[in-house]
């Protein structure tokens, strides 16, 4: 069932297809933090994300009049974000290994000087840094799911993987989490 937001979406890539410049417009005023919020979740870096939702924006509106079924613009546009995103941590991973080729070691100590902290932030952090020890696809279906609030058929879409590997992932990425978290309860 299509929700209100995605006619309006379908109806401005048809006015934008029909040659009103108003109408992209208001997509990039609608979807431009989604954008940049779902790369961000890949790169962890504002401006990296900032940059690659420019960069996807030019792809989109590239692509935009031969889109054919205009009420899967949200997917379709998260789809061009996701894979420059994952272009960028490519490129990024070769660099890193031809850096690490002549650094021997880093320091990664975390300190943490505040001791009165909220409950919730401790939760919160404690599940972050739980999330980031999760294999790449299992974060980017969490992301797309409980962040961006995509159906599971959606997020299948937008990955161009079956429903059923979606499910999996999801599941899997769940029961991770929760050995993480015991691990962590356990050690305290």
């Amino acid at each position: 069932m299509a929700t209100p937001e995605k006619i309006f979406d379908s109806m401005l890539v048809l006015e934008y297809q029909s040659g009103s410049k108003k109408a992209v417009a208001i997509l990039v005023k609608r979807w431009h933090r989604k954008l940049c919020r779902q790369a961000f979740w890949y790169t962890k870096d504002k401006d990296v994300a900032k940059d690659i939702a420019q960069d996807s924006w030019g792809v989109i509106l590239q692509k935009l009049p031969s889109l054919s079924n205009s009420m899967s613009f949200g997917s379709w546009a998260m789809t061009i974000v996701s894979r420059k995103s994952i272009d960028w941590l490519r490129k990024q991973k070769k660099e890193t290994l031809t850096f690490e080729k002549y650094h021997d070691s880093y320091d990664t100590t975390n300190t943490n000087s505040n001791p009165v902290v909220d409950a919730n932030e401790v939760i919160l952090k404690e599940l972050r840094i739980a999330i980031t020890k999760l294999p790449n696809d299992q974060k980017v279906v969490l992301n797309l799911f409980y962040l961006e609030e995509f159906t599971l058929k959606q997020i299948s879409e937008v990955l161009h993987v079956s429903l059923g590997t979606v499910k999996s992932r999801l599941f899997y990425a769940r029961e991770k989490l929760k050995e993480i978290l015991k691990e962590n309860t356990d050690e305290k």
